[in-house]
């Protein structure tokens, strides 16, 4: 756990470097999470500052997703230490004093891991929408719905997509993006009013058809310094399939109940660029077809069923 710390903290601003490169994070990315300048994380990292408030300590451990004890200078503040038994008690009765150590760090340990289980989330809640299909090459749409609680000192949303994908558009910006190990981030500042996070995600063209893959998430919460992941809910799995990513069924169709969901989540990414003509003409064809040479939907018109009243034509 992490000690009381004083209104002022030494740094170790050559910890701080080394952690922010190792984690291949910006000094911007972190100055936004901490809420100072980029100077002002320059200077910390040179030691032009050696003691920071203990608010920027703990904000800058939860940008670097490391405990605060990492990035301050010396060990745990050494106490007065414990009073003396007379030497006749320690002659006769050393192990009394390791007993009710040990009982002490128990019950400390087992109060906090029960803190820690059934500490609540703040009210804080992401929910992941995310199609069923996504063909080779493609553009899918992915949507974290978020309920914050009002209260909370702002948050980080992690979002991990498989290898080979790319993350082309997202409303809000993302705060910091790494498409070759596939990991995003956004923070919501404190405050902010944020229903939901969208993005669009092209799939790999080489990626191989009817595999499974996998999407997961965090929320980084940080009440009192603690940095607590939150795991988003939801869809996790996808099937790569020549399918568009409105097919429910995988019928080579769109009908007209699958073109109704696809026009919600049209509504609720506003401001993201699917292509709402494609869908259109797919949806008027009656069919369709994937085209692996351009990683495009083409429309076919479906031909209509015979009609069995009809006598058969005879030749």
């Amino acid at each position: 756990m992490t000690r009381q710390l004083p209104p002022t903290v030494c740094l170790d601003s050559s910890a701080v470097r080394r952690i922010r490169e190792d984690k291949k994070l910006t000094q911007l990315y972190v100055s936004k999470v901490v809420g100072v300048t980029t100077d002002t994380i320059s200077r910390w990292e040179n030691n032009r500052y050696p003691t920071i408030k203990r608010e920027n300590a703990l904000r800058l451990a939860e940008a670097l997703e490391i405990d605060v004890e990492a990035i301050l200078e010396g060990g745990r503040d050494e106490g007065e230490g414990l009073a003396e038994f007379p030497s006749s008690s320690r002659r006769h009765y050393p192990w009394l004093l390791a007993v009710a150590v040990l009982a002490i760090l128990s019950a400390t340990f087992f109060f906090w891991r029960t803190r820690q289980q059934e500490a609540p989330l703040h009210g804080l809640a992401a929910d992941r929408w995310l199609p069923r299909f996504a063909s080779p090459g493609s553009v899918i749409p992915v949507h974290i719905r978020l309920e914050p609680d009002t209260g909370l000192k702002g948050f980080i949303l992690r979002e991990h997509f498989p290898g080979g994908w790319q993350l082309i558009e997202a409303i809000p910006p993302p705060s910091s993006l790494d498409n070759e190990q596939g990991n995003v981030r956004w923070i919501v500042k404190p405050g902010e009013d944020r229903k939901g996070i969208s993005y669009l995600v092209k799939v790999d063209e080489r990626a191989p058809v009817d595999r499974m893959e996998s999407l997961a998430g965090e929320i980084v919460v940080g009440p009192e310094g603690r940095s607590k992941p939150v795991p988003v809910r939801g869809a996790t799995r996808i099937q790569v399939s020549p399918y568009h990513w409105a097919d429910l069924n995988g019928d080579w169709r769109i009908d007209d109940g699958e073109m109704l969901l696809a026009s919600d989540t049209f509504e609720v990414m506003k401001g993201v660029h699917l292509d709402w003509n494609q869908l259109e003409k797919l949806w008027d064809s009656g069919s369709y077809q994937w085209d692996a040479g351009t990683a495009r939907f083409v429309p076919v018109k479906a031909e209509p069923a015979p009609d069995s009243s009809s006598p058969p034509l005879v030749r």
